[in-house]
């Protein structure tokens, strides 16, 4: 890994979060408007499984979004990017433990990242939206949206998993 001089990644950062939340809003107002879950077509089935109806009731305006309907927040919106305690990464959906937080770390996107999740905690699918080929990241026990995966991450696994804080519940280590 090469190391970075602060102007560069100001600029990585600044560029990147600007982009993601145009796209964020875009992809947020587009899913949200034309269709259920891209999950729902593609016959995966989940342990953990309601209507749209039951989601709606179960989830936060913003929860759904993201988990049923693959939204995008805006970045830097949620405190779970700056979360630094110990504890563990829970789906927002299900309670399914996603990702440690040994795993974290500041990525400058402003999303909350990781380096790795807990085994079998999720899968991934090609995600072909906004007219490239990117790795979604879900859920393994009720299928919902939790973000991407790039390989542009730390060391061990060279992966960010770059997640949606509205998917995430964090419970602290006691």
């Amino acid at each position: 890994m090469t190391s970075r001089n602060p102007p560069d990644a100001a600029r990585r950062s600044l560029l990147l979060g600007g982009a993601a939340a145009v796209t964020g809003l875009l992809v947020y107002g587009l899913r949200r408007s034309i269709a259920p879950a891209a999950r729902a077509a593609t016959n995966e089935h989940f342990e953990v499984s309601h209507t749209d109806e039951e989601w709606k009731a179960l989830l936060t305006p913003s929860q759904y979004a993201v988990l049923r309907h693959e939204a995008t927040e805006p970045p830097y919106s949620s405190p779970l990017e700056r979360e630094h305690r110990k504890g563990t990464f829970h789906c927002a959906g299900c309670g399914n433990a996603l990702f440690t937080s040994v795993t974290k770390f500041e990525s400058g996107t402003g999303w909350p990242s990781f380096y790795k999740p807990l085994p079998h905690a999720v899968g991934e699918s090609r995600d072909m939206s906004l007219g490239m080929l990117r790795t979604e990241v879900h859920c393994a026990r009720c299928g919902g949206h939790l973000g991407h995966v790039f390989d542009d991450g730390p060391r061990p696994t060279g992966l960010r998993y770059c997640m949606n804080s509205a998917a995430l519940v964090f419970t602290p280590t006691k």
